[in-house]
């Protein structure tokens, strides 16, 4: 993604070779990991706590960038995941405070790199964070969540707060965090502008169906002015409305035939690289 594609924000690299682009962004701080899949990372400061959404691959400190770009300060710091998937979770053993949904808490106690869906190749990766390293080396390291979040839950920040939405589908601890006040919606996996991925381990076509049916209540509802996601540009109302309702109109007999038989195979493909890792 180029600096300007998203329109404001901070894209941050996780590789050296690019460095640290920035730009102003005046809801959130917008920091990008360059890697292959480009996961997006927000940060979020307030009066007394500040909120950093997601926390990328963990190949470089983010905290230490933040503090050397005067991001963070003598506030306490809060590292919340989206959902526990290598390219969103792989950075949380970096913050001493994280918070995570309960249905995938203790995936990230135990390190389950089958559960975060950890495959990453060299190929993805612009430089090797030090001499010698591959991504067979890579893995997602446990962490012990400060806080356990559930549907409904609020986070506090002073002057801003943001509503934990439980939406399972893509991955059965799938949340997205909503500022009721700006109509914000930091979506993560849950919503982007691409095709839904529902053949994960633990996704659920189900549970995805009816998280749409609440994405598009919400843009019916116009609770929702802008959707900041977990990859690529963020998006209006009328972007959200279509992609859920997309989602809902294509899952069919041929759709949940076709993503249990891919199911099958990402499973078996992932069980196969975690084992050859360990």
């Amino acid at each position: 993604m180029s600096r300007g594609a998203a329109g404001s924000g901070r894209l941050v690299s996780e590789a050296p070779a690019a460095e640290w682009l920035e730009s102003e962004a005046p809801a959130a701080e917008w920091l990008e990991s360059q890697s292959g899949n480009r996961a997006n990372m927000w940060l979020l400061r307030g009066s007394h706590l500040d909120l950093l959404i997601d926390a990328g691959l963990g190949l470089r400190s983010v905290p230490d960038y933040l503090k050397r770009a005067g991001l963070i300060g003598s506030r306490p710091l809060l590292a919340v995941a989206t959902h526990v998937h290598f390219d969103h979770s792989g950075g949380l053993h970096q913050f001493e405070k994280v918070a995570v949904h309960r249905a995938e808490a203790e995936a990230l106690v135990q390190g389950d790199n089958f559960e975060t869906v950890t495959w990453l190749s060299d190929s993805e990766i612009v430089k090797a964070p030090e001499p010698g390293w591959t991504a067979r080396n890579y893995s997602v390291r446990p962490v012990l969540p400060a806080r356990v979040l559930e549907d409904g839950d609020v986070i506090n920040l002073g002057d801003r707060q943001l509503t934990v939405l439980h939406m399972p589908g893509h991955s059965r601890g799938s949340i997205c965090l909503h500022d009721r006040d700006q109509r914000i919606l930091f979506s993560g996996d849950v919503v982007y502008n691409g095709s839904m991925i529902d053949w994960l381990p633990y996704s659920n076509i189900s549970d995805y169906t009816q998280t749409c049916e609440r994405l598009i209540e919400l843009a019916d509802n116009e609770l929702v002015h802008k959707v900041f996601p977990g990859h690529f540009n963020s998006f209006g109302p009328e972007r959200l409305h279509s992609l859920a309702s997309s989602y809902i109109s294509n899952v069919g007999l041929c759709h949940k035939v076709s993503t249990s038989a891919v199911r099958c195979i990402a499973n078996l493909a992932l069980r196969a690289n975690n084992f050859s890792c360990t």
